[in-house]
C-alpha cells in the first residue's frame, strides 16, 4: 500500500523540532506553509545497479537524520531506480518513526525515461512502453527525447507515484521544458506550456500532487535573446491561466552554484517594468527556488580559489563552502547536493549547523579591487 499523506506546516515544524536546537532555525525556509531545510539531497548521478540503489536508500535517510528534509528526484534519473531508493528509504524512515508530514518530495516529468536499465532496442521500447497504449506519440517527441503533452505528463506522475510508493507528491516539476523550444515556435511553446499546466492543476484537485513548477536547466539564466530563454513572469502568467489567482505554481529549480552564479548576478528577467536577476523576480512572485548543482558535480568540491575561504570562514572542506554560498544568497529557498556516499552526507550536512553568510560578508565575492 502507498505510504498516503503529504508535507504539512505541523509535520515541517514537528522536523524542526527534532534538531532540538542543535540546528539554527535559519537553516529553514518557509514556502506556502512548509517549512523546507536549506540543504536537500538530489539523486541524479550513479550507475544503475542495486549497490548503488542501496547507497542512494542509505543517503537519503541519512540526510533526514541529519537535517535535511528536502529530497529530489526525477523519473529518468538512473532509468527510475533513484525514485524507487527513495520510495525504500522513506520506508524505512516511516519505520524510525519520521513521519510522511515532515519530508517534502519532489519529482519531475518530461524526459523519456528507461526502465531499471537501457533497453536493446530504444525505438521497440519507446513504441511498446508508450506508442501502443496511446500515452505519446512520435510527433509529441522532442529532439528524441521530451514529451510534455497532458497525456504524457500525467502518465509519467504515475509511474512516479508508484515507484516512490507515495499518494501524494509534495512537487512535481515539468523538467527542462525549454527543451522544447529547439523545435518548436515561442507561441507553440507557450500553448504547450500552458496545456501541461492545466493537466498539473488537475492533479492538484485529485491530491496527487501539492504544487508543481519548473525544473531548468538553460532557460532562466540565459540572455533575453536566447531561444529557449523564459521570462519567469510570464511562465507564472501561464499558470495564472491554467489555474487562475490561486494555481499552484510555486516553484522553480535551476542550476546556481560559484561557477554558475546566474540566477543572483544576472538581471535578465522583467517584472513590471523593472530588470531583476531570476532570485529576485522569485521573491517578488512569491516561488521557491531550489538550486541544482550545488557543487557541480563534485568539481566545487576541492581547490576553490583563497578568497572563498575567507567569506566562508567557518566552514572546513571547499564542499562546504560551496554549499554555504547557493544556501546564502538571498532568495535561495534549498540547495540540492548529489549524495550517495554516507561520508559526503555526514561532511556537507555539517553546514546546516553553521548560519548562513551574511549579506555584508557574503558581497565581498562580487567586490573588485
Amino acid at each position: 500500500m502507498a505510504q498516503p499523506g503529504w508535507a504539512t506546516a505541523e509535520g515541517t515544524l514537528q522536523f524542526i523540532r527534532r534538531s532540538d536546537g542543535k540546528i539554527p532555525s535559519d537553516h529553514f525556509r518557509e514556502h506556502q506553509g512548509l517549512w523546507l531545510s536549506s540543504i536537500g539531497i538530489g539523486s541524479y548521478l550513479g550507475d544503475h545497479d542495486a549497490a548503488t540503489d542501496d547507497l542512494y536508500q542509505q543517503a537519503v535517510v541519512g540526510t533526514v537524520e541529519l537535517g535535511g528534509n528536502v529530497i529530489d528526484s526525477a523519473i529518468n534519473y538512473r532509468f527510475q531506480r533513484s525514485e524507487r531508493s527513495i520510495g525504500a528509504a522513506l520506508k524505512e524512515l516511516a519505520q524510525k518513526g519520521i513521519s510522511r508530514s515532515e519530508i517534502v518530495i519532489a519529482t519531475k516529468g518530461g524526459f523519456i525515461p528507461f526502465d531499471g536499465a537501457p533497453p536493446q532496442n530504444i525505438r521497440s521500447y519507446f513504441e511498446e512502453t508508450f506508442i501502443r497504449p496511446g500515452i505519446a506519440g512520435f510527433d509529441d517527441v522532442i529532439q528524441g527525447c521530451h514529451c510534455m503533452t497532458p497525456k504524457y505528463l500525467l502518465h509519467q506522475l504515475e509511474c512516479s507515484r508508484r515507484n516512490l510508493d507515495l499518494d501524494c507528491i509534495d512537487i512535481y516539476y515539468v523538467h527542462n521544458p525549454e527543451t522544447q523550444l529547439a523545435e518548436v515556435s515561442r507561441s507553440d511553446f507557450n500553448e504547450r506550456l500552458l496545456r501541461a499546466f492545466e493537466a498539473l492543476e488537475g492533479a492538484v484537485s485529485e491530491g496527487k500532487i501539492r504544487m508543481y513548477g519548473t525544473a531548468i536547466w538553460n532557460g532562466y539564466r540565459n540572455d533575453r535573446a536566447a531561444r529557449d530563454y523564459l521570462s519567469l513572469a510570464e511562465v507564472v502568467e501561464t499558470a495564472k491561466k491554467a489555474g487562475g489567482e490561486k494555481h499552484h505554481f510555486g516553484v522553480i529549480q535551476l542550476p546556481f552554484n560559484l561557477a554558475m552564479p546566474e540566477a543572483l548576478t544576472k538581471k535578465n528577467q522583467e517584472l513590471n517594468g523593472e530588470t531583476l536577476s531570476t532570485l529576485e523576480a522569485a521573491q517578488r512572485l512569491g516561488i521557491a527556488v531550489m538550486c541544482s548543482a550545488s557543487i557541480l558535480q563534485g568539481q566545487l568540491a576541492r581547490e576553490l580559489p583563497p578568497i572563498i575561504g575567507e567569506v566562508f570562514d567557518s566552514l572546513e572542506t571547499d564542499a562546504q563552502r560551496s554549499i554555504q554560498f547557493v544556501r546564502s544568497a538571498p532568495g535561495v529557498t534549498t540547495a540540492l547536493v548529489g549524495m550517495k556516499q554516507t561520508g559526503h552526507v555526514e561532511e556537507n550536512l555539517k553546514v546546516a549547523r553553521v548560519p548562513p553568510t551574511p549579506w555584508e560578508q557574503y558581497a565581498r565575492l562580487f567586490q573588485t579591487s
